[in-house]
């Protein structure tokens, strides 16, 4: 087992370096590899001697466990990458996974609020501080997060130097180093000027004393530098209970899809969200094409000459038969 756990090292390392891949990717294939791992070893096997037969039932196992198909894909995926780099590496000859299918991944419609909800959360988190410099915070990362659709991760990460010179656009740097441009609205502009101004007085104070400033828009005393993801997640509930909204229905990426599918219901075309959503591949954008079917339906009967032949017609039955 020791030499498995070596080889899925090996594979994770050249996985970061030469793929470039989010640290959030390359942990998820280690648990998921370890994992692999230790049911090869139970099974007295290393993961070089296992066959198709044997890596289907370990997938059959995880089904019978009740794991959701997604995690079964992705788990899928971590092992078949696996097996690829192995017969590159050519610690074996043959690739046992080549035939192996997954189970896909259901593609559920994204939670997400309404306007007015997402308007109740803003007026929430800038108020619900308990001093000026946590109010202002708040209201900078709420209103950061809808008017750019950013993932939690990133917003929590955000250098202070990318929010310097007022700027009308904010360049992120997302999963695997991959950096995009989003642009700031009016309200999300205030709010990033007016927490400037109170890190630059909490800033001015800090180099007094000799200490160094943090290079990080929104600065905490842990390990990070910055806040963390669960802080945040936190936060967005307890807006939500003052904004008498369901908190299970909000979460950070809830905001995310929010700021999607409010863009595209007011006529944003779907490649321009790709780009502001940071995502390499338009089919994953596609899930939020679900919020035009109303509008669609609306522009069709309202514009159709069919549509509105019959609605003619059915306005002169109704005359004849008064």
């Amino acid at each position: 087992m020791t030499k498995d756990l070596q080889r899925i090292s090996d594979f994770l390392d050249a996985k970061s370096a030469e793929a470039g891949a989010a640290k959030n990717t390359i942990s998820a294939y280690a648990r998921d590899l370890r994992e692999f791992c230790d049911w090869a070893a139970k099974n007295n096997h290393t993961l070089l001697q296992l066959k198709q037969a044997q890596i289907e039932s370990y997938l059959t196992l995880l089904h019978q466990t009740g794991l959701a198909s997604a995690t079964r894909a992705r788990r899928l995926s971590a092992v078949k990458q696996f097996y690829r780099f192995a017969v590159e590496e050519s610690w074996r000859d043959d690739n046992p996974t080549l035939q192996i299918s997954g189970p896909g991944r259901s593609k559920h419609l994204p939670k997400t609020l309404s306007m007015g909800e997402v308007d109740l959360l803003l007026n929430a988190a800038e108020n619900a501080g308990k001093t000026n410099e946590a109010r202002s915070r708040d209201n900078c990362l709420m209103q950061l997060l809808y008017a750019t659709g950013m993932r939690v991760s990133e917003l929590m990460a955000l250098p202070i130097a990318s929010a310097r010179g007022d700027p009308s656009m904010l360049l992120i740097r997302g999963k695997g180093e991959k950096e995009r441009l989003v642009p700031l609205s009016p309200p999300a502009k205030k709010a990033l000027a007016a927490w400037l101004m109170l890190r630059d007085q909490s800033d001015a104070l800090v180099k007094k004393e000799g200490q160094t400033v943090s290079k990080f828009l929104f600065p905490s005393r842990g390990k990070l530098g910055h806040f963390t993801r669960h802080w945040f997640y936190l936060r967005i509930k307890a807006w939500a209970v003052l904004a008498n909204i369901d908190p299970n229905k909000v979460t950070p990426h809830t905001i995310r899809h929010a700021f999607a599918t409010h863009l595209l219901s007011n006529g944003a075309d779907l490649r321009v969200i790709q780009t502001l959503l940071g995502h390499s591949d338009i089919s994953t954008t596609e899930i939020y094409t679900h919020v035009l079917e109303t509008r669609l339906h609306d522009l069709v009967l309202n514009n159709h000459p069919m549509a509105r032949s019959r609605r003619r017609s059915a306005g002169k039955t109704s005359s004849e038969g008064q």
